[in-house]
């Protein structure tokens, strides 16, 4: 019964993490100084993109519980 929720769970975090936008220009622009470059801009996430961030995390936190359970079992 855990596997089965561990399987969809992790399923869904990866499918999660997929959808999530790139919130910067990548490894590529960091190296070849792409102008606007800022790794401490505090960027807000609004609608979906808040939605998507916010259920990856609880996926997350629920792959780590149930790993923890079915280790302790």
């Amino acid at each position: 019964m855990l596997e089965t929720l561990l399987l969809i769970v992790s399923v869904a975090l990866i499918i999660l993490s997929l959808m999530q936008s790139g919130k910067n220009d990548g490894l590529s622009g960091a190296f070849t100084g792409v102008e606007g470059l800022n790794l401490f801009q505090n960027v807000k996430e609004r609608g979906p993109e808040k939605v998507i961030s916010n259920l990856t995390m609880v996926c997350g936190v629920l792959f780590f519980i149930i790993v923890i359970i079915l280790r302790i079992k």
